[in-house]
């Protein structure tokens, strides 16, 4: 692993100039990269992770072409630290964004209609002015960049909006807050607003009066407005391709979905209505939008999902360039607990457990372990199958190498030989830390994961020690018939953590 001397890597143009390549003739046989992030969807919500309710006939295959990846973990269990761990190479223990900071000091930053007037309470705490990324490295490498979705890592004129770190091109969502709906009633195109037919739904949950008629189609009616978000950033993403055709680009694609709230095209929601039957409607009671038929909904989210990649796989085919495209398809973290999801019941983060506790926001498998896909015709094996244990923070590595561009200092190790079945080399360890939920941190070192809670709340520092090979559900804290392995654990986590500038993500 390299060295990093400070937890994070600015480098000044001129440094970043002397292991860039920038040679035209090289910029035509480099590849295409395209970087598909799904948001919350868990290890078992694919047909070809073992999904059984929820068809994703695009996205498996994808995997029949490629390789699928059984030991990817997120950088972190929410958005945002996640996101920052794939853009700057670097672990929780060393990047800048550690959790989700609303920066509530500016006012009422839940308060979306306020927004529309105030620009200041929109977006999330950004990274250092300057900070690298894999945007900024393809970019001088002679890439064009672009980040379609859902930002999380720096309000609008902050110093990380996406044009600040290297991308190029900006269309979506900056801000996490108004991505809790997928009818918004504005987008970015790079610093600019772009309104939308689409009235602002005032509160941030909506519960249902208690003389609603629960069963009626028309009493979730104005949760499904003209607009629909990730409609147009696909129009915009597909648009890009076209543009682009004809040099080599970097497309991050970080859609929400299936991130409550649950809101679906029609058409994908009535198909499951007829699968699923008749159900019983989320009225609110854990927060976001109020929802008629949520199984059927969350369902119809993923699968429109993999309609939007069954047409770019399409598009980049037509266009004559998928043989020189690299596809790689993941989430930010685990299944979510909230919003009318219904984890258990899709089984969303099987064979782990992915109950609340178990999924998003926290460390255990639920809630970091989750899907990698990876096709790239000619250089990965079809249908193939790795064990190889990666993450979110090897991306920048690997990305470089497959640029054949020299890659900043990382906490990384490229997994590109796993991708084209070679000799790869492997981590001695896995290190997280996540200050929210009363805070915690893991280990995953070999066939052992070891797991704080409630560090910061409680300043609970006992490790609990699970053998992933025998109990992938972490049930069996064995801790104490394994002082060895905890001592080591000790000494990783002591020094794998670099105190971080923003005060909200500190722990000791």
């Amino acid at each position: 692993m390299k060295k990093i001397n400070s937890y994070l890597h600015i480098i000044v143009p001129a440094v970043l100039s002397s292991f860039l390549t920038t040679n035209s003739s090289a910029r035509k046989t480099k590849p295409n990269i395209i970087y598909i992030l799904a948001d919350d969807l868990g290890y078992a919500e694919l047909g070809c992770y073992g999904q059984k309710k929820i068809e994703t006939p695009n996205i498996d295959q994808l995997a029949s072409e490629g390789i699928r990846f059984t030991q990817f973990y997120a950088g972190a269990p929410v958005s945002a630290p996640s996101r920052s761990t794939l853009l700057t190479g670097l672990h929780t223990g060393h990047t800048p964004i550690r959790g989700n900071d609303e920066m509530a000091s500016r006012g009422d930053v839940w308060n979306l209609a306020a927004m529309i007037y105030n620009p200041n309470l929109e977006g999330q705490a950004p990274m250092p002015a300057g900070t690298v990324t894999i945007a900024t490295v393809l970019k001088n490498a002679g890439y064009a960049t672009a980040c379609i979705g859902k930002w999380g890592l720096g309000y609008p004129g902050s110093v990380s909006t996406p044009e600040k770190v290297g991308f190029d091109f900006f269309y979506g969502y900056n801000c996490q807050r108004q991505a809790h709906d997928y009818f918004p009633p504005y987008l970015y195109r790079n610093e600019d607003r772009e309104f939308l037919a689409n009235k602002v739904v005032h509160e941030r949950n909506q519960m249902l009066a208690r003389n609603s008629d629960i069963f009626a189609d028309s009493t979730y009616a104005k949760y499904r407005q003209q607009d629909y978000a990730p409609d147009l950033m696909f129009k915009e993403l597909i648009q890009y391709v076209q543009e682009n055709k004809h040099h080599p680009f970097f497309m991050y694609w970080a859609t929400p979905i299936p991130h409550v709230p649950l809101q679906a095209p029609q058409q994908w929601i009535d198909y499951y209505i007829k699968k699923f039957g008749n159900e019983t409607p989320y009225t609110g009671n854990k927060g976001y939008f109020p929802c008629r038929y949520p199984h059927a909904t969350y369902a119809a989210m993923i699968s429109y999902l993999d309609e939007q990649v069954g047409i770019l796989i399409n598009e980049l085919k037509t266009a004559g360039i998928y043989d020189n495209t690299l596809i790689l398809f993941t989430s930010d973290n685990g299944p979510t607990f909230n919003g009318g999801s219904d984890s258990p019941f899709f089984d969303s983060a099987a064979p782990f457990k992915s109950e609340q506790g178990w999924g998003k926001t926290s460390l255990n498998e639920g809630g970091i372990r989750v899907p990698m896909i990876a096709v790239w015709k000619g250089k990965i094996k079809p249908n193939s199958v790795t064990n190889h244990m990666a993450t979110g923070w090897d991306v920048m590595p690997t990305l470089c190498e497959i640029a054949k561009i020299k890659s900043p200092a990382t906490d990384g190790i490229s997994f590109y030989p796993a991708l084209i079945s070679k000799k790869q080399s492997k981590h001695n360890f896995l290190y997280w830390e996540f200050p929210e939920t009363g805070g915690s941190k893991a280990v995953r070192m070999g066939k052992w994961k070891g797991i704080i809670k409630s560090y910061i709340k409680t300043k609970n520092r006992t490790i609990k020690l699970y053998d992933l090979e025998q109990d992938p559900r972490e049930q069996n804290d064995v801790a104490k018939d394994h002082p060895e392995i905890i001592q080591q654990m000790i000494t990783i986590l002591q020094k794998e953590h670099i105190d971080p500038e923003n005060p909200e993500f500190r722990m000791e």
